[in-house]
């Protein structure tokens, strides 16, 4: 990752209000989802997370009320501060850190989160070092969460907010499912800053090749995710679940992974 494309997705977060990205309707969606799979491996609390690229603490905050204890390590200054401030009195802990070189000793933690460094990691040496460095950080047998954005979110955005009909944006989407690189050098508002998109197959096989052991590989959101007149369905709890449901069913399904916005891999290190 080059200091220039590091500068740029700094200050697109600096600018950008991240704490409020999974909050509303059905852009909870995303959050809910990441929570319920998640669940459904962590070990009980209270044992020691690592939030890596934990952003403004929206992981860390329903962790800490869970009861456990949580370490945030962020390369955003601004998310830092604001996720230390806003949790401090739940016994959140933070740093300003890189996914690529963790400040943590060998196997000090009983959970490591990786849910948004990837996205930004364009090459492949940059995102098997974050990887390698959560696995380093895990304790043997521990669980390591890795979230991912689909190589074809960029065209189902597109077509769903109708971005895809300027050209520029086309030439963009083809270059994101060519090789998953996505840029946006104008910094056009709502097409995203530098970063890669993970066909499902090449995240399983990141997985692998950083030696840890793939447990299951979901789509957060499945279809649900790109339908905003479901809004107001998910205000509605018969509905919310709903909604839920549609996308369990085909959360693992390997034809439909890239559907959703988001992928998220669950994986462990082995006892060596």
């Amino acid at each position: 990752m080059t200091a220039d494309d590091l500068g740029a997705v700094v200050a697109h977060y600096e600018a950008s209000r991240e704490q409020d990205r999974l909050a509303g309707d059905l852009a909870e969606l995303e959050l809910v989802r990441t929570r319920e799979v998640l669940a459904r491996h962590l070990p009980p609390p209270p044992r020691r997370l690592l939030d890596v690229g934990g952003g403004t603490g929206v992981h860390a905050a329903w962790l800490l009320r869970d009861g456990y204890r949580v370490h945030l390590v962020d390369i955003t200054p601004g998310h830092v501060e604001r996720a230390a401030a806003a949790l401090a009195g739940l016994g959140l802990t933070a740093e300003v850190g890189d996914a690529r070189r963790l400040a943590a000793p060998d196997a000090s933690f009983d959970a490591v989160l990786v849910l948004g460094p990837l996205y930004h990691l364009v090459e492949r040496p940059d995102r098997l070092a974050a990887l390698e460095e959560a696995r380093r950080v895990v304790r043997p047998g521990g669980l390591v969460a890795v979230a991912a954005i689909s190589r074809f979110a960029s065209l189902i955005d597109g077509l769903v907010r109708e971005f895809l009909f300027e050209p520029e944006f086309r030439r963009i989407v083809r270059r994101d499912l060519a090789d998953g690189r996505h840029a946006n050098p104008d910094n056009r508002p709502h097409w995203f800053t530098t970063a890669f998109f993970h066909h499902p197959d090449e995240l399983h096989e990141e997985i692998t090749d950083s030696r840890l052991d793939l447990v299951e590989l979901v789509g957060v959101e499945g279809i649900a995710g790109w339908l905003p007149h479901l809004d107001a369905r998910w205000r509605r709890d018969a509905d919310r679940e709903t909604i839920l449901e549609a996308t369990r069913l085909i959360e693992a399904e390997p034809t439909l992974l890239g559907l959703s916005a988001h992928l998220l891999a669950v994986a462990r290190r082995g006892d060596d």
